[in-house]
């Protein structure tokens, strides 16, 4: 189990991380989400030792990371693909880092078949590699130690449909078999195919967290129509909340039927309308983050510098 409580980092007065608390638990994959800066890597770093906490406390299994006594046997981490020595082969990135963790070099070939990089990949250097190369080799070095906990930060960038697909299931049967799985990714749809729990996070602080199902479940209902202006007011009238969504569209605090019902009484023609569990993981995504979002909603699908 990884637990964050009370998470604070502050840089010179900007506050990255802003008191976030969540719980990753064994046998399921979180999907950790955020738009650009939101606090997501900084977050992960802290997590594994790599930056100091302002305040709060982030624990592996009820202790620190700096306080385990061999980390790579507890926790698989894949932060960064790129940072791998450019000038030595994947096959010898994994030899060190088996040695520094007490494995025998007989776990380097099983890895390397797990990960799916061939013999001639695995003894070709860092630099030659793509960067979803450099993706399975990463995750191979986290896997290496057998760890019950990975977190990773972005580990789809690269990798081609097949590849995504791997790594997806790849990461359900790790979870299946009890391990827990903090998974970073701007790419929605596989966060929303893979995780069982959702922590999402804007501006350095949680916006919601929950189960998948209960998530979308409680997103009410997505409606639009040409005349917008007068759905608003039509909804008002009814008593039924609603909020600027994706694509001109409503989200609805209420059920089809009684927003449909709104409407037809107000004689509005509907183009669209949905329970907003069936819209999927990005409108709920962009609804939750509406007042983090920079003006380029592009750029929300990546992490940014400041965290």
């Amino acid at each position: 189990m990884i637990t964050v409580e009370n998470l604070t980092k502050e840089y010179a007065g900007f506050t990255a991380v802003d008191d976030v608390t969540f719980t990753a638990r064994p046998g399921r994959v979180t999907g950790f989400l955020g738009p650009n800066g939101a606090g997501k890597s900084t977050t992960m770093r802290v997590m594994v030792g790599l930056t100091p906490a302002t305040s709060g406390e982030v624990t592996v299994a009820g202790r620190r990371f700096a306080d385990l006594p061999n980390p790579g046997r507890e926790v698989g981490v894949l932060l960064d693909a790129s940072a791998q020595h450019a000038g030595r082969t994947g096959r010898e990135i994994l030899a060190i880092t088996a040695a520094i963790m007490g494995l025998p070099r007989t776990r380097v070939p099983e890895m390397l078949h797990r990960v799916s990089l061939t013999e001639d990949e695995a003894d070709r250097r860092v630099r030659h590699y793509s960067l979803g190369m450099r993706q399975r080799l990463g995750i191979a070095a986290a896997l290496l130690g057998d760890p019950q906990v990975l977190v990773l930060d972005e580990p789809a960038n690269g990798l081609d449909p097949a590849g995504i697909r791997w790594m997806r299931d790849l990461l359900r049967e790790y979870a299946d078999q009890g391990g827990t799985v903090l998974l970073s990714s701007h790419l929605l749809h596989e966060i929303e195919v893979v995780a069982d729990d959702l922590v999402v996070i804007g501006r350095g602080r949680i916006v919601a967290q929950g189960s998948k199902a209960d998530l979308l479940a409680a997103a009410g209902t997505v409606v639009a129509a040409d005349d917008r202006a007068a759905l608003e007011r039509a909804l008002s009238t009814a008593g039924l909340a609603s909020h600027p969504g994706t694509d001109g569209a409503l989200r609805v605090e209420a059920t089809t039927r009684e927003v449909g019902l709104a409407a037809a009484s107000a004689g509005i023609p509907l183009t669209r309308l949905a329970d907003a569990d069936g819209a999927g993981l990005e409108e709920m995504f962009l609804e939750l983050t509406a007042d983090t979002q920079r003006d380029d909603l592009t750029q929300s699908h990546s992490e940014g510098a400041a965290a």
